[in-house]
C-alpha cells in the first residue's frame, strides 16, 4: 500500500475545522453478529460551526422492524465525541490508536414496524437503547487518497440492549473517521463494507457524480489493493428501500450480489427544508466465485 493511503495515529483525534457551516467531523462504526441475526451501527457527526453533534444509531434484528435512535440537536462537545445531553449519553474511547475503540451509549430510540415507517416521525414505539461494544482492528487501516477519511476493518464484541433484552454480539464490523464539508442533500452515493469467509475484506464508496473515481479497497492477509472499478446498482421500491444490490469490482475480477437483511433508515432534513432519505442496511453477500460474506451497505438519496 502506498504512502497516500497510510493512516497516522494522530488522525484518531479531532481536527481543526474550516469556517464552512457544514464542516463535519464524524466517526461511524457498525457490527454484524456472526450468526447474522443481529447487527447495529452508531454514528457521531459533529458540526462544530453549528454547535451541534448528530447522534444516529440503529439495531437490526432479523424478522423485526428497525430500532432507530436519531437526534440532530445535541450540544457539541468541546473535546472528543462524547455526548451527555437530553437523555443521550455516549462515550467514544480510543483504547489504542488504530487498534481499538469502545463505544458505550444509552439513548431513547424508536422501534418501527417496517423500514419505511422510520421515515415518518409520527410512527414508532418508544424504547430504551444501550450499547457497549469494542471494535478491534482486523486488517489494514486505509486512508482515502482524494479526501480526508479513513476506513478500518474490525472484529467486534459486546452487547446491545433494547428495553432490557440483551443481545451479545461477536462478529465482523467496520469503523471510519472523516472530516470535511458534509452536505447530505447535494449528491447520492453507495457505501459498503463486507467481510468474506475466505478472509477478503471489501470496502467501496461509489460516489454518484460523473468523473469521481471509485474509492475503497480489497484486502486480505495484509495485502491491500485500491479499487479501480466499483460499480454498484440496486433494486429498490418507491421509498428507496433496496431488496438487492450488485457490485462489479476490479481488481479481483469478481462481482458481488448483496441482500439486505435488516434496515436502519434515517430521514435527514436540512435547515432549508431539503429532504434526504438514507437507508442503511445489514447485509449478506456472495461473490461470483461463491464466497459468503456479511457487512453493511448504505445509500444516500437526496429527494430532488
Amino acid at each position: 500500500m502506498d504512502a497516500a493511503h497510510q493512516v497516522e495515529g494522530i488522525d484518531e483525534q479531532r481536527h481543526t475545522p474550516t469556517d464552512e457551516p457544514l464542516f463535519n467531523e464524524s466517526v461511524y462504526l457498525d457490527v454484524v453478529d456472526a450468526s447474522g441475526n443481529v447487527g447495529g451501527y452508531v454514528r457521531l457527526g459533529l458540526y462544530p460551526n453549528l454547535g451541534v453533534i448528530w447522534w444516529t444509531a440503529a439495531v437490526t434484528i432479523v424478522g423485526r422492524g428497525p430500532i432507530v435512535a436519531a437526534r440532530y440537536d445535541l450540544a457539541a462537545p468541546k473535546n472528543g465525541f462524547d455526548i451527555d445531553d437530553q437523555g443521550v449519553t455516549v462515550t467514544y474511547c480510543v483504547d489504542e490508536e488504530l487498534q481499538s475503540v469502545t463505544v458505550t451509549a444509552t439513548s431513547p430510540a424508536k422501534s418501527f414496524a417496517t423500514p419505511e415507517a422510520a421515515y415518518d416521525e409520527t410512527q414508532g414505539e418508544e424504547v430504551d437503547l444501550a450499547m457497549e461494544l469494542t471494535w478491534s482492528t482486523a486488517g489494514v487501516p486505509y486512508h482515502y487518497a482524494i479526501t480526508t477519511r479513513y476506513e478500518i476493518p474490525c472484529t467486534v464484541v459486546g452487547t446491545i440492549t433494547v428495553d432490557g433484552e440483551v443481545f451479545t454480539l461477536a462478529g465482523p464490523g467496520q469503523r471510519d473517521h472523516s472530516w470535511g464539508v458534509r452536505d447530505w442533500w447535494s449528491f447520492g452515493w453507495c457505501w459498503s463494507a463486507i467481510h468474506f469467509d475466505d478472509g477478503r475484506k471489501l470496502h467501496l464508496a461509489d460516489i454518484r457524480i460523473d468523473g469521481v473515481p471509485p474509492l475503497g479497497y480489497l484486502q486480505r492477509d495484509g495485502d491491500v489493493q485500491s479499487l479501480e472499478v466499483a460499480n454498484t446498482s440496486e433494486v429498490k421500491d418507491t421509498d428507496g428501500i433496496a431488496s438487492s444490490a450488485h457490485f462489479v469490482i476490479e481488481p479481483g475480477g469478481f462481482t458481488v450480489d448483496v441482500t439486505p437483511t435488516g434496515f436502519g433508515p434515517l430521514l435527514l432534513v436540512s435547515d432549508e427544508g431539503k429532504i434526504d432519505r438514507f437507508p442503511r442496511a445489514m447485509v449478506e453477500a456472495k461473490t461470483s466465485d461463491g464466497v459468503f460474506g456479511r457487512g453493511w451497505i448504505e445509500w444516500n438519496q437526496p429527494q430532488g
